[in-house]
């Protein structure tokens, strides 16, 4: 491993030189500095962290309290786009990241004497629900920088997906391809499932189009299972929907499955569509319409929020930052037969 004495004797410098030029000091020339930090680029230095630590009382280090409530957990790959562009994102800042336990070995911990004991610069919380606000206000009253995803708390700064003009633009292309009596199953109750519900409910009264209180369903994120006696329930209606909006693209195939054993199908029948904008929805045949949120955008902002709020200390400016979605048109909503 290249040392910062082999960096020095390389450029003919003393060590206290090479030490303040990579760290920007200001009595060094602008020239000095770009020879010295070209010089451990190419040669490939990595400074020792332990030793950088102890130099700027900061760990260069993430924590991550992932508490996203859903069964798939990492391998869930809305919140795994999250999460990767969240890494390289803080990687590229100069930091690494650990994911948050309740245990070391046995003993049990919270979350917040985790983030203490690893010495976290700051954390990232990704939760799916508002009953983990409890734990994620235990982190931010220990004074750690904190940004939450997919989840919005009073005072803290959040990074969001734009739910309203995601589902208000799937709604709109609905209401387009000539359907009046649409149906929506949503997951359970968050600020996300809210927000969802009133843009729906919004853009149909908005095209004079009513709404039966038994055409709003509850089912669960990502859980084709329980959203298959929900369409059925719809289907029995004096007056079906000719069009169902599902929770995520995963839970729509617990409609099409239950369609199926009715002797029905997607869209010769009936249009659906999810939520999320999957790789794997767009494999489905026909394709799924539906809306994809930018998963990408939303860890790459979370981790240059949670660097901005270490960096400048300011954890008073707080942010709620909104990424746009995209719809996707797909091959499974088309006009309905009447």
């Amino acid at each position: 491993m290249v040392t910062l004495k082999q960096i020095a004797e390389y450029c003919g410098v003393s060590l206290s030189t090479a030490s303040k030029a990579l760290n920007g000091a200001p009595d060094i020339s602008e020239r000095t500095i770009l020879q010295i930090r070209e010089a451990a680029e190419s040669l490939g230095y990595m400074p020792n962290a332990a030793a950088r630590a102890l130099k700027t009382h900061r760990s260069y280090v993430f924590g991550i309290l992932f508490a996203a409530a859903v069964e798939q957990g990492l391998t869930h790959e809305f919140f795994a786009r999250i999460l990767n562009s969240f890494k390289n994102q803080a990687g590229g800042l100069g930091y690494d990241i650990f994911f948050l336990g309740d245990h070391i070995g046995e003993r049990q911990i919270s979350y917040a004497e985790h983030a203490r004991y690893r010495n976290c610069d700051g954390v990232l919380a990704v939760v799916g629900n508002q009953r983990d606000e409890a734990t994620v206000r235990e982190l931010a009253e220990a004074g750690l920088p904190l940004v939450c995803v997919d989840a919005a708390f009073d005072g803290l700064t959040c990074v969001l997906s734009d739910n309203e003009q995601g589902m208000a633009a799937l709604t709109d292309y609905v209401i387009a391809q000539g359907h009046r009596r649409i149906a929506l199953i949503h997951g359970e109750d968050s600020y996300v499932t809210r927000q969802r519900i009133e843009s729906f409910r919004r853009v149909c009264a908005s095209n004079g189009i009513p709404v039966p209180p038994e055409y709003i369903i509850k089912g669960l994120y990502h859980r084709p299972d329980l959203v298959r006696e929900p369409t059925r329930r719809l289907l029995a209606l004096p007056e079906p929907p000719t069009c169902i909006l599902y929770p995520d693209d995963i839970s729509y195939l617990g409609g099409v499955y239950e369609l199926e054993q009715m002797g029905l199908s997607i869209p010769k029948d009936l249009s659906a569509a999810g939520y999320d904008g999957t790789l794997v929805g767009q494999a489905y045949h026909p394709r799924l319409t539906t809306v994809r949120q930018d998963a990408e955008a939303m860890g790459i902002s979370a981790a240059k929020e949670l660097a901005r709020i270490v960096e400048t200390g300011d954890a008073a400016d707080v942010r709620h930052i909104l990424v746009p979605s995209v719809l996707i048109s797909g091959e499974t909503v088309r006009p309905p037969a009447s």
